[in-house]
């Protein structure tokens, strides 16, 4: 097994636990014939439990060391190692003609955010994504309306995905121990929601304003944007905060807004 010390700049904390990598393999059943992405392999412990069952397997590693080491730990032709940063890969570029993808990894904690955006850019790509988070993040993911942690992460991704909270991992599964706690979760791209909305940028700028300033009334948060009069239409009180609204109703206020910026363009 490779000995390279985990490197503070890519976030590494390698997973040990072999009870833990067993349980993340009968969450994740891999079956014959599948092609999965694994973000983030770094010694190869999870890599080496997928590929016995499965038909491909692409390991996307920004580390150039581990990546280089992967082919040898793991001697496989069904492994493809892309030396390569997530954050900005073409996930598209993988896709095995009409078989959907499946996705695996453990995210690095320093960039998790912005590399799930990443991810669910493309999610018409995945069946499913399998990810390790910080416990934080996770919650914040599957948190409800009107809850402290509903937020802005918490829409964009419901409004893409179905996602279930399959179980918390302790830091000392992990090399070196991360500070904080890890959650196992699994998010299906959900594509009749997603096709709802109509124009994805529009959406977010919506739930990122109302976001940006939760404490204020939704005629105030979103005043740049849209009116009191225009909240209304879509049967949503514009006296009421960010955190009170629904996913469907924050894809109304986007969906609104898309025909605004229409409108504007086209008048």
């Amino acid at each position: 097994m490779n000995s390279q010390p985990p490197r503070k700049r890519f976030g590494q904390h390698f997973l040990h636990d072999q009870n833990i990598l067993n349980k993340i393999i009968r969450a994740i059943l891999p079956q014959p014939g599948q092609h999965f992405v694994e973000i983030g392999p770094g010694r190869g412990a999870m890599t080496s439990l997928l590929i016995k069952s499965i038909e491909a397997l692409h390991a996307i590693e920004i580390d150039r060391d581990l990546a280089a080491a992967l082919p040898d730990l793991i001697t496989s032709p069904k492994l493809t190692v892309h030396e390569a940063d997530a954050l900005n890969f073409n996930f598209a570029r993988l896709k095995p003609g009409d078989a959907p993808l499946r996705l695996a990894g453990n995210l690095p904690y320093n960039i998790s955010t912005p590399l799930l955006f990443h991810i669910l850019s493309y999610n018409e790509l995945f069946s499913d994504i399998h990810i390790m988070l910080q416990k934080e993040v996770a919650q914040r993911i599957a948190a409800s309306p009107g809850s402290r942690t509903y937020g802005r992460l918490s829409v964009a991704i419901a409004a893409r995905c179905e996602i279930e909270t399959l179980f918390h991992i302790k830091p000392g599964s992990f090399t070196p121990p991360p500070r904080v706690e890890s959650s196992f979760i699994c998010l299906r791209p959900d594509t009749a929601r997603r096709t709802r909305i109509v124009q994805h940028d529009a959406f977010d700028q919506v739930v990122k304003q109302a976001f940006g300033q939760r404490r204020k009334q939704l005629s105030n948060a979103l005043g740049e944007l849209l009116t009191a009069a225009q909240i209304k239409s879509v049967n949503v009180d514009p006296g009421t905060r960010a955190e009170q609204l629904t996913v469907e109703e924050f894809i109304a206020l986007g969906n609104l807004y898309a025909e605004h910026i229409r409108a504007h363009r086209t008048g």
